[in-house]
């Protein structure tokens, strides 16, 4: 039976509150310090991947949990103003919306996180009649999501049982272990870790970023791997590709690899092979770093389209 969504989304939504540039170290004291910007929108790498997608033209639905809040009813009707299918974004009677504090400072970034409902997401908040009704699923940050990491494994393979295609983005790992994956990963068609993540998730025989793509293909999952301004690099398990970064004026990179994840998924639901879903995921990645925010300056399939050639490898 035709899926009635394109994209299922699995995983963390939050407000993120976006300060910078810091340009003098952080003070303490009661000192208050001036940014040249800030801005307050819609964060989470999966929410931030949900409206890239439903920009790009995907039917998307989204599951998850935030907080009977005034952040959590924020996150709600933004994404349902966005045309992502919040039916399935639970409101939390008891536990608060997270809530993410990004401060800039040149090409990097801190990220601080109050988890509030991220600790109890968990399998039972993804219906089954959901699955049943999508051509892929996708998950976000696994480290900050210990129940829903537990239960992710039995949940992709449902949605391998309804005849879809699964993706996972691990995001960093506060505490540092970047370990049990293995079940998850046997259930994940497509891997999406930037350099850095891409490196820990491969362990001390990753010598560099190709060397990683490499261990993790071999782990089960085709392995598409973010490498910022150098574009990224995908690797099937026998042939390693990779594209170059796409030049833009960068106004701030928050949800930029999230981005990229909605480009390469809608890409390769297009039916799109690796090569050619790389190119275009990095092109969707760069034009959302033009604007404040994860989500202001996320391309249309179309606007995607129209940069490609300027990778020197476009799609038709």
């Amino acid at each position: 039976m035709p899926h009635q969504y394109d994209l299922l989304v699995v995983g963390d939504a939050n407000p993120d509150v976006i300060l910078g540039p810091l340009t003098a170290p952080l003070a303490f004291g009661q000192r208050e310090q001036l940014m040249a910007s800030g801005s307050f929108t819609v964060g989470g790498s999966a929410a931030i991947m949900a409206c890239g997608a439903a920009r790009l033209g995907l039917r998307v639905a989204f599951a998850g949990r935030v907080g009977d809040d005034d952040a959590g009813r924020y996150l709600r009707d933004t994404l349902a103003v966005r045309g992502v299918d919040t039916r399935a974004l639970r409101m939390d009677p008891g536990l608060p919306t997270p809530l993410t504090v990004v401060l800039t400072r040149g090409d990097d970034r801190a990220v601080l996180t109050s988890p509030g409902t991220l600790g109890v997401i968990s399998g039972a908040d993804v219906p089954d009649d959901l699955l049943a009704a999508s051509r892929h699923v996708h998950t976000s940050s696994y480290f900050l999501q210990p129940r829903l990491a537990a239960d992710l494994p039995a949940v992709l393979r449902a949605a391998h049982v309804h005849g879809a295609t699964t993706s996972l983005d691990t995001q960093d790992d506060p505490a540092d272990q970047w370990q049990g994956l293995d079940a998850v990963l046997a259930e994940t068609d497509i891997l999406l870790p930037n350099a850095q993540e891409a490196l820990r998730l491969a362990g001390p025989a990753a010598t560099g970023v190709r060397t990683a793509a490499q261990l993790l293909a071999a782990r089960g999952p085709l392995t598409v791997v973010k490498n910022g301004a150098d574009g990224a690099l995908c690797h099937d398990g026998r042939a390693l590709y990779s594209t170059p970064g796409l030049p833009v004026e960068v106004t701030d990179t928050v949800g930029a690899g999230d981005s990229f994840d909605a480009g390469f998924v809608a890409a390769t639901l297009d039916g799109r092979p690796p090569q050619e879903a790389l190119a275009f995921a990095v092109v969707c990645g760069a034009l959302s770093t033009r604007a404040h925010g994860g989500t202001t300056a996320q391309p249309t399939w179309d606007e995607a389209l129209t940069h490609l050639t300027r990778t020197g490898a476009p799609l038709v």
